[in-house]
Protein backbone atom coordinates (compact mmCIF):
# COMPACT_ATOMS: atom_id res chain seq x y z
CA UNK A 1 0.00 0.00 0.00
CA UNK A 2 1.36 3.69 -0.93
CA UNK A 3 2.20 5.57 2.05
CA UNK A 4 -0.26 8.52 3.23
CA UNK A 5 1.07 11.92 4.72
CA UNK A 6 -0.55 14.75 5.91
CA UNK A 7 -4.46 15.28 7.20
CA UNK A 8 -7.55 16.80 6.13
CA UNK A 9 -7.72 19.39 3.29
CA UNK A 10 -3.94 18.44 3.10
CA UNK A 11 -3.60 14.84 2.68
CA UNK A 12 -1.66 12.86 0.10
CA UNK A 13 -0.60 9.75 -1.55
CA UNK A 14 3.06 8.96 -2.16
CA UNK A 15 3.51 7.70 -5.35
CA UNK A 16 7.03 6.03 -5.80
CA UNK A 17 8.90 5.98 -8.49
CA UNK A 18 7.19 8.33 -10.30
CA UNK A 19 9.74 9.95 -12.66
CA UNK A 20 10.88 7.25 -15.21
CA UNK A 21 14.44 8.42 -16.49
CA UNK A 22 15.95 7.28 -19.68
CA UNK A 23 18.56 4.40 -18.10
CA UNK A 24 21.71 5.37 -17.18
CA UNK A 25 20.27 8.63 -16.29
CA UNK A 26 19.99 10.03 -12.77
CA UNK A 27 18.59 13.47 -11.27
CA UNK A 28 21.31 13.66 -8.44
CA UNK A 29 20.38 16.45 -6.44
CA UNK A 30 17.41 18.47 -7.59
CA UNK A 31 17.72 21.89 -6.80
CA UNK A 32 14.48 23.15 -8.46
CA UNK A 33 11.10 22.50 -9.80
CA UNK A 34 8.30 23.73 -11.68
CA UNK A 35 5.30 22.69 -13.25
CA UNK A 36 3.43 24.25 -16.74
CA UNK A 37 0.29 24.54 -17.58
CA UNK A 38 0.18 21.68 -19.41
CA UNK A 39 1.77 19.81 -16.18
CA UNK A 40 4.74 19.50 -17.89
CA UNK A 41 7.35 18.84 -14.71
CA UNK A 42 10.64 20.69 -15.14
CA UNK A 43 13.29 19.06 -12.73
CA UNK A 44 16.05 21.55 -12.20
CA UNK A 45 18.76 19.12 -11.15
CA UNK A 46 22.69 18.31 -10.77
CA UNK A 47 23.01 15.57 -12.94
CA UNK A 48 24.19 15.14 -16.44
CA UNK A 49 21.26 16.22 -17.87
CA UNK A 50 20.47 19.68 -15.93
CA UNK A 51 16.43 20.50 -16.96
CA UNK A 52 15.04 17.27 -17.62
CA UNK A 53 10.98 17.73 -18.50
CA UNK A 54 8.21 14.80 -17.62
CA UNK A 55 4.50 14.72 -18.24
CA UNK A 56 2.21 14.37 -15.40
CA UNK A 57 2.21 10.33 -15.86
CA UNK A 58 6.20 10.28 -15.14
CA UNK A 59 6.85 9.68 -19.04
CA UNK A 60 10.01 11.29 -19.80
CA UNK A 61 9.55 14.37 -22.66
CA UNK A 62 12.74 15.47 -23.11
CA UNK A 63 16.04 17.70 -22.01
CA UNK A 64 18.11 20.67 -22.15
CA UNK A 65 20.55 22.84 -20.39
CA UNK A 66 23.61 20.45 -21.08
CA UNK A 67 26.03 23.29 -22.34
CA UNK A 68 24.61 25.69 -20.21
CA UNK A 69 24.19 25.09 -16.25
CA UNK A 70 26.90 24.40 -13.76
CA UNK A 71 25.32 24.12 -10.12
CA UNK A 72 21.39 24.55 -10.74
CA UNK A 73 19.37 26.27 -7.47
CA UNK A 74 15.80 26.94 -8.16
CA UNK A 75 13.91 27.83 -11.17
CA UNK A 76 11.13 30.22 -11.68
CA UNK A 77 7.89 29.80 -14.28
CA UNK A 78 6.59 33.06 -15.59
CA UNK A 79 2.97 34.10 -16.16
CA UNK A 80 4.39 34.41 -20.05
CA UNK A 81 5.41 30.83 -20.04
CA UNK A 82 9.02 31.69 -19.84
CA UNK A 83 11.49 30.02 -16.65
CA UNK A 84 13.78 31.69 -14.91
CA UNK A 85 16.85 29.05 -13.60
CA UNK A 86 19.09 30.63 -11.03
CA UNK A 87 22.55 28.91 -11.55
CA UNK A 88 24.22 29.46 -8.06
CA UNK A 89 27.69 27.99 -9.41
CA UNK A 90 27.63 30.42 -12.21
CA UNK A 91 26.57 33.27 -9.91
CA UNK A 92 23.88 34.06 -12.58
CA UNK A 93 19.99 34.11 -13.64
CA UNK A 94 19.18 32.53 -17.27
CA UNK A 95 15.47 33.19 -18.47
CA UNK A 96 14.34 30.67 -20.68
CA UNK A 97 12.14 29.20 -23.08
CA UNK A 98 10.44 25.78 -22.26
CA UNK A 99 12.32 24.66 -25.07
CA UNK A 100 15.71 25.40 -23.11
CA UNK A 101 16.44 28.86 -25.64
CA UNK A 102 18.17 31.41 -23.69
CA UNK A 103 16.47 34.15 -24.02
CA UNK A 104 18.30 36.80 -21.49
CA UNK A 105 20.78 36.50 -18.56
CA UNK A 106 20.89 38.40 -15.54
CA UNK A 107 24.71 38.46 -13.90
CA UNK A 108 27.51 37.43 -15.53
CA UNK A 109 28.11 33.89 -15.96
CA UNK A 110 31.03 32.73 -13.73
CA UNK A 111 32.22 35.80 -12.91
CA UNK A 112 31.12 36.40 -9.00
CA UNK A 113 30.77 39.09 -7.39
CA UNK A 114 33.31 40.21 -4.10
CA UNK A 115 31.88 37.95 -1.37
CA UNK A 116 29.69 39.88 1.36
CA UNK A 117 29.69 43.33 -0.99
CA UNK A 118 26.10 42.99 -1.07
CA UNK A 119 26.77 43.82 -5.02
CA UNK A 120 24.75 41.07 -7.93
CA UNK A 121 25.29 38.14 -7.83
CA UNK A 122 27.47 35.98 -5.14
CA UNK A 123 25.36 32.12 -5.28
CA UNK A 124 22.52 33.69 -5.76
CA UNK A 125 19.34 31.50 -4.92
CA UNK A 126 15.72 32.22 -6.69
CA UNK A 127 13.84 34.64 -8.60
CA UNK A 128 10.27 36.62 -8.25
CA UNK A 129 8.13 38.57 -10.12
CA UNK A 130 6.32 41.26 -8.20
CA UNK A 131 3.02 42.66 -9.56
CA UNK A 132 4.37 45.60 -11.73
CA UNK A 133 6.82 42.64 -13.57
CA UNK A 134 9.73 43.43 -12.05
CA UNK A 135 12.11 40.63 -11.19
CA UNK A 136 13.65 39.72 -7.78
CA UNK A 137 16.49 38.28 -7.15
CA UNK A 138 17.32 36.36 -3.97
CA UNK A 139 21.63 36.75 -3.43
CA UNK A 140 22.06 34.47 -1.32
CA UNK A 141 25.00 32.09 -0.08
CA UNK A 142 27.61 35.24 -0.79
CA UNK A 143 25.91 38.01 0.06
CA UNK A 144 22.59 38.52 1.95
CA UNK A 145 20.55 40.79 -0.59
CA UNK A 146 17.63 41.17 -2.44
CA UNK A 147 18.15 42.93 -6.04
CA UNK A 148 15.18 44.25 -7.73
CA UNK A 149 15.72 45.03 -11.47
CA UNK A 150 12.97 46.21 -14.57
CA UNK A 151 11.83 44.20 -16.42
CA UNK A 152 14.51 45.22 -18.89
CA UNK A 153 17.35 44.35 -16.86
CA UNK A 154 18.68 47.52 -14.56
CA UNK A 155 18.85 47.02 -11.46
CA UNK A 156 16.96 49.47 -9.57
CA UNK A 157 17.21 48.91 -6.03
CA UNK A 158 18.73 46.05 -3.30
CA UNK A 159 18.06 45.50 0.29
CA UNK A 160 19.29 43.74 3.51
CA UNK A 161 22.42 42.92 4.86
CA UNK A 162 23.96 40.01 7.11
CA UNK A 163 22.15 39.50 10.71
CA UNK A 164 19.52 38.54 12.94
CA UNK A 165 17.24 41.60 13.28
CA UNK A 166 14.42 42.71 10.92
CA UNK A 167 15.10 42.56 7.06
CA UNK A 168 18.40 40.94 7.83
CA UNK A 169 19.45 37.61 6.52
CA UNK A 170 22.00 34.69 7.24
CA UNK A 171 21.01 33.05 3.83
CA UNK A 172 18.47 34.54 1.66
CA UNK A 173 17.13 31.04 0.41
CA UNK A 174 13.73 31.46 -1.40
CA UNK A 175 11.30 34.02 -2.72
CA UNK A 176 8.10 34.58 -3.56
CA UNK A 177 5.87 37.68 -4.59
CA UNK A 178 2.21 37.84 -4.64
CA UNK A 179 -0.12 39.68 -6.57
CA UNK A 180 -0.27 42.29 -3.62
CA UNK A 181 3.25 42.98 -3.57
CA UNK A 182 4.53 41.21 -0.47
CA UNK A 183 7.41 39.77 -0.63
CA UNK A 184 8.08 36.50 1.28
CA UNK A 185 11.64 35.23 2.04
CA UNK A 186 12.99 32.36 3.29
CA UNK A 187 15.70 33.55 5.70
CA UNK A 188 16.96 30.27 6.15
CA UNK A 189 19.74 30.62 8.94
CA UNK A 190 17.52 32.67 11.12
CA UNK A 191 14.93 29.97 11.19
CA UNK A 192 12.08 32.26 10.20
CA UNK A 193 10.15 33.66 6.52
CA UNK A 194 10.52 37.69 6.56
CA UNK A 195 7.74 39.49 4.31
CA UNK A 196 8.32 42.94 2.87
CA UNK A 197 6.95 45.01 -0.05
CA UNK A 198 8.30 45.12 -3.09
CA UNK A 199 10.56 48.12 -1.91
CA UNK A 200 12.41 46.07 0.77
CA UNK A 201 10.33 47.81 3.79
CA UNK A 202 9.46 44.57 6.34
CA UNK A 203 6.17 44.18 7.34
CA UNK A 204 6.75 41.05 9.63
CA UNK A 205 8.03 37.31 10.20
CA UNK A 206 7.01 34.24 10.88
CA UNK A 207 9.06 32.00 12.92
CA UNK A 208 7.51 28.72 13.33
CA UNK A 209 9.88 27.17 11.11
CA UNK A 210 13.20 24.96 11.24
CA UNK A 211 15.55 26.17 8.43
CA UNK A 212 13.30 26.70 5.89
CA UNK A 213 14.48 26.16 2.35
CA UNK A 214 11.57 25.47 -0.46
CA UNK A 215 8.92 27.97 -0.80
CA UNK A 216 6.25 27.57 -2.97
CA UNK A 217 3.53 29.93 -3.02
CA UNK A 218 0.02 28.26 -4.28
CA UNK A 219 -2.63 31.51 -5.35
CA UNK A 220 -1.81 34.93 -6.02
CA UNK A 221 -3.62 36.44 -3.23
CA UNK A 222 -3.96 35.27 0.07
CA UNK A 223 -1.55 32.40 -0.59
CA UNK A 224 -0.70 29.21 0.55
CA UNK A 225 2.53 28.23 1.29
CA UNK A 226 4.25 24.48 1.02
CA UNK A 227 7.64 25.40 3.04
CA UNK A 228 10.22 22.52 2.72
CA UNK A 229 12.49 22.44 6.33
CA UNK A 230 15.74 20.84 6.13
CA UNK A 231 15.38 20.07 9.14
CA UNK A 232 18.15 19.43 12.05
CA UNK A 233 22.06 18.84 10.99
CA UNK A 234 24.22 18.85 14.11
CA UNK A 235 25.44 16.20 16.47
CA UNK A 236 23.35 17.34 19.42
CA UNK A 237 19.88 17.70 17.48
CA UNK A 238 20.47 15.35 14.55
CA UNK A 239 17.86 12.26 16.02
CA UNK A 240 15.73 14.73 17.48
CA UNK A 241 11.59 14.09 16.14
CA UNK A 242 9.43 16.84 15.10
CA UNK A 243 12.11 19.33 13.54
CA UNK A 244 12.08 17.94 10.00
CA UNK A 245 12.60 17.56 7.68
CA UNK A 246 9.29 17.79 6.68
CA UNK A 247 7.31 20.21 4.98
CA UNK A 248 5.09 23.09 6.72
CA UNK A 249 1.64 24.36 5.19
CA UNK A 250 0.83 28.48 6.41
CA UNK A 251 -1.97 30.50 5.37
CA UNK A 252 -0.78 33.88 3.97
CA UNK A 253 0.05 35.40 7.56
CA UNK A 254 1.92 32.30 8.51
CA UNK A 255 -0.79 30.97 10.39
CA UNK A 256 0.05 26.58 10.52
CA UNK A 257 -2.54 24.20 7.80
CA UNK A 258 -0.80 21.46 8.11
CA UNK A 259 2.61 19.30 8.11
CA UNK A 260 3.79 16.59 5.91
CA UNK A 261 6.67 14.10 6.93
CA UNK A 262 7.60 11.59 9.89
CA UNK A 263 9.17 12.20 12.79
CA UNK A 264 12.45 11.83 11.53
CA UNK A 265 14.70 11.70 8.90
CA UNK A 266 14.71 8.99 6.52
CA UNK A 267 14.71 6.92 3.08
CA UNK A 268 11.00 5.60 3.52
CA UNK A 269 8.12 6.46 1.41
CA UNK A 270 6.28 9.53 3.32
CA UNK A 271 9.90 10.60 4.77
CA UNK A 272 12.05 13.40 3.74
CA UNK A 273 15.87 13.93 3.82
CA UNK A 274 16.38 17.33 2.33
CA UNK A 275 13.39 19.20 1.05
CA UNK A 276 14.62 22.19 -1.45
CA UNK A 277 12.00 22.38 -3.74
CA UNK A 278 8.55 22.05 -4.08
CA UNK A 279 6.07 23.15 -6.73
CA UNK A 280 2.20 21.95 -7.83
CA UNK A 281 0.23 20.89 -10.59
CA UNK A 282 -3.52 21.91 -11.60
CA UNK A 283 -5.02 18.29 -9.85
CA UNK A 284 -3.02 19.80 -6.32
CA UNK A 285 -0.73 17.05 -6.34
CA UNK A 286 2.74 18.60 -5.09
CA UNK A 287 6.11 17.39 -6.29
CA UNK A 288 9.42 17.78 -4.01
CA UNK A 289 12.69 18.30 -5.28
CA UNK A 290 15.52 17.08 -2.44
CA UNK A 291 19.08 17.76 -2.15
CA UNK A 292 19.67 14.23 -0.74
CA UNK A 293 23.20 13.50 -1.96
CA UNK A 294 24.41 16.36 -0.85
CA UNK A 295 22.77 16.24 2.74
CA UNK A 296 23.29 12.78 2.85
CA UNK A 297 26.34 13.00 5.44
CA UNK A 298 25.03 15.60 7.65
CA UNK A 299 21.54 14.05 8.06
CA UNK A 300 23.13 10.21 8.57
CA UNK A 301 26.91 10.31 9.65
CA UNK A 302 28.70 7.20 9.20
CA UNK A 303 26.22 5.57 6.71
CA UNK A 304 27.35 4.76 3.58
CA UNK A 305 26.32 6.84 0.96
CA UNK A 306 24.17 4.42 -1.40
CA UNK A 307 24.83 4.58 -5.08
CA UNK A 308 21.40 6.02 -5.56
CA UNK A 309 18.84 8.47 -3.51
CA UNK A 310 16.13 9.47 -3.77
CA UNK A 311 15.69 13.11 -4.40
CA UNK A 312 12.12 13.38 -6.23
CA UNK A 313 8.64 12.82 -4.64
CA UNK A 314 5.31 13.08 -6.09
CA UNK A 315 2.82 13.37 -3.87
CA UNK A 316 -0.98 13.10 -5.13
CA UNK A 317 -3.70 14.60 -3.52
CA UNK A 318 -6.33 12.74 -1.69
CA UNK A 319 -9.72 13.83 -1.84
Amino acid sequence: MDAIVGRGDFTYRVQPNWARLPDGWEFADVGGVAVDPQDRVYVFNRGGNPMIVFDRDGSFVTSWGQTVFKRPHAVHLAPDGTIWCTDEGLHAVHRCTLAGEVLSTLGTPGTPAEEFSGRPFNRCTQTALTPDGDILVADGYGNARVHKYSADGQLKLSWGQFGTDLGEFNIVHNIACDADGFVYIADRENYRIQVFDCDGHFVTQWHNLFRPCGLFMHGTRKPIFFVGELGPFLDINRRFPNIGPRISILDHQGKLLGRLGAPRAGTEDGTFIAPHTLAMDSHGDLYVGEVSYSAWTHVFPGVPKPPRIRSLQKLVKVG
